[in-house]
């Protein structure tokens, strides 16, 4: 693990060129409730199985509620063989996150992007 990102440098990274994969490790009901846009599931009890779906990438970032498990996480990433990029865990996970969230339409369809008001995300 290289460390923690805090969430408006995540938020400037996932608006600039050089996107990082967000892997958001929440199993996946808290996942649909509302998630960064464009980050993937990879529950952490399935992540030493998935490890290989973000070998490729060259700079993950873990999510999770608080921050706490997705350092756990990122170390796991970080010591997988296959894997020679940065990863960083969310520094104060989803709770600090104030950047918008994919949440599911009121209808319970496709998700829309809203922006987020903190302490309230959905997890």
């Amino acid at each position: 693990m290289d460390g923690e990102i805090e969430p408006d440098r995540l938020e400037a990274k996932l608006d600039g060129d050089d996107d990082p994969l967000v892997v958001d490790i929440r199993n996946p009901p808290a996942f649909q409730q509302g998630h960064i846009p464009d980050s993937v599931n990879v529950p952490l009890s399935r992540l030493t199985q998935d490890v290989d779906e973000v070998a490729d990438a060259d700079h993950v970032v873990t999510v999770c509620p608080h921050g706490q498990a997705s350092i756990k996480a990122a170390r796991l990433i970080a010591a997988y063989d296959g894997f020679d990029g940065r990863v960083d865990s969310l520094h104060g996970g989803l709770t600090a996150w104030d950047g918008p969230l994919d949440v599911p339409a009121a209808d319970g369809s496709e998700a829309d992007s809203v922006a987020d008001e903190g302490p309230e995300a959905p997890f």
